[in-house]
C-alpha cells in the first residue's frame, strides 16, 4: 500500500487503462429496468441479485448470498410511490432479504482487515431507480473488475445491501455481521453518484445546512450552485480517506470536482441520537454508511445529493438516460484507488471504544 500522492497517481493511471464508461451504462440499464424490491416487487428483485452476482463472479470474485430475517425493526416506508416524498418512521414486524457480499480469492483472508465498498440493490415502490440507487451499484461492479485485475488485490470486501430504502435494514445486518467475524478498516457507500449538471442553479441545499456547514456551502455558491461535483461525506474517523478520495478524482480524466463534507458527529450511537436532534446533520446518515459509522467503523459516502440536485429522485422517470457516464466512471475510479489505499488498512478498525451490538 502506498499512500503518497505520487502513488495514488500511478494507481489511478493504472485502473484507468481498464475502465469502460459504457460497461457502467450497461450495468445500469440492466438493473434500471423495473423497480427492484425483496418486499413489493420480488422477482425484479432475484433478476438483479442474479445479474451482480454473474458479473462479480466474471471479474473473478467469490460470492455469496446472505439470507437475512429480522424482526421488530426501526426504518422506514419505501411507499413513495412517483413523487419524491418524506420519509415516514415505522416500525417493521418481519423482514426477510438477501444481502450479496464477495471477496476476492486470496485477498480477504480473516487476518487482513477489510475495506467494505457498498451500494443499495433496492428501489422505492413505483421508480426503476437508475440514479436512486443502480448508478451505485454499477460502480461497485466496476470497481469490482478493476480490483481483479491487480496483480496483488487488496483486502476488499463488496457488498450489495438489501432494503435501504425500509431503512438501511440489509447494511445493519452485513456492518454487524463484519464486525464481529472480521476487522473492517473502512466503508465506502455508493448512494445516487451518477446525476450532474453544469447549469447554474442546479444544485440545492437542505434547509438550515449553510449555517451548520458553512464551508460546503461556500463551496456550492462559489460555483454558482452547480451541480457538477461528488459530495464526499465523512467523519473526523475517515477525513483523510476523503481527502485521497478527492485526490485520486481529480486525477481522472477529465478531472472530477468534489466537495468534502465533515459530520461533525462522533462515530457510534452517540451519533446517530445527535442527528434526531440536528437535521440539517442528519441528512448525512441517509444510506448504508450510517450503518457502519454507528458501530464506529470509518466510512465514506459518496453522492450526487439526491433530491438536492436530482429532479427524478424517488420517480418513474429516474431512468438510465438521465446519467452521465463519464463522470459516474471517475467515480469508480476515485472509489477503487481509495479502498486499495485506504489509509490505516493494514491496522484495521481503529479501538476507540466498543463497538455496537
Amino acid at each position: 500500500m502506498v499512500d503518497s500522492g505520487a502513488g495514488v497517481a500511478a494507481l489511478t493511471r493504472r485502473l484507468a487503462a481498464g475502465l469502460d464508461a459504457e460497461r457502467l451504462r450497461r450495468d445500469v440499464e440492466t438493473l434500471a429496468s423495473a423497480p427492484r424490491s425483496s418486499l413489493r416487487a420480488p422477482e425484479a428483485m432475484r433478476r438483479a441479485q442474479e445479474y451482480v452476482t454473474g458479473e462479480l463472479r466474471d471479474a473473478g470474485w467469490e460470492v455469496g448470498s446472505a439470507p437475512f430475517d429480522v424482526r421488530w425493526q426501526v426504518g422506514c416506508t419505501d411507499r413513495h410511490g412517483s413523487r419524491a416524498m418524506p420519509l415516514k418512521l415505522r416500525l417493521h414486524r418481519r423482514l426477510r432479504g438477501t444481502n450479496i457480499v464477495a471477496e476476492l480469492p486470496g485477498a480477504g483472508a480473516s487476518d487482513r482487515p477489510t475495506v467494505v465498498i457498498g451500494a443499495h440493490l433496492d428501489t422505492v415502490d413505483g421508480s426503476p431507480g437508475a440514479d436512486d440507487n443502480a448508478s451505485g451499484v454499477a460502480v461497485v461492479l466496476e470497481t469490482a473488475r478493476l480490483l481483479g485485475q491487480l496483480p496483488d488485490p487488496p483486502a476488499v470486501t463488496l457488498a450489495l445491501f438489501d432494503m435501504e430504502e425500509l431503512g438501511l435494514i440489509g447494511s445493519r445486518v452485513v456492518a454487524r455481521e463484519l464486525s464481529r467475524t472480521r476487522r473492517v478498516a473502512g466503508m465506502i457507500c455508493l448512494e445516487s453518484v451518477g446525476v450532474f449538471s453544469d447549469r447554474p442553479g442546479s444544485q440545492q441545499l437542505p434547509p438550515g445546512f449553510a449555517t451548520v456547514f458553512r464551508d460546503a456551502t461556500d463551496a456550492v455558491r462559489r460555483a454558482e450552485s452547480r451541480g457538477d461535483f461528488t459530495l464526499v461525506v465523512h467523519r473526523r474517523s475517515s477525513s483523510t480517506a476523503a481527502e485521497l478520495w478527492q485526490h485520486a478524482a481529480a486525477q481522472a480524466s477529465p478531472a472530477l470536482a468534489s466537495i468534502t463534507l465533515r459530520d461533525p458527529r462522533p462515530d457510534g450511537p452517540l451519533g446517530m441520537l445527535i442527528g434526531l436532534a440536528v437535521p440539517p446533520a442528519n441528512h448525512l446518515g441517509r444510506s448504508d454508511h450510517a450503518s457502519f459509522w454507528n458501530r464506529r467503523i470509518p466510512a465514506l459516502m459518496l453522492t450526487s445529493t439526491a433530491n438536492f440536485r436530482n429532479p427524478h429522485y424517488h420517480r418513474s422517470t429516474d431512468t438510465p438516460e438521465t446519467l452521465d457516464y463519464q463522470r459516474l466512471a471517475a467515480v469508480t475510479l476515485a472509489t477503487a484507488a481509495t479502498a486499495a489505499q485506504w489509509p490505516g488498512h493494514d491496522r484495521g478498525r481503529p479501538t476507540d471504544g466498543p463497538a455496537v451490538t
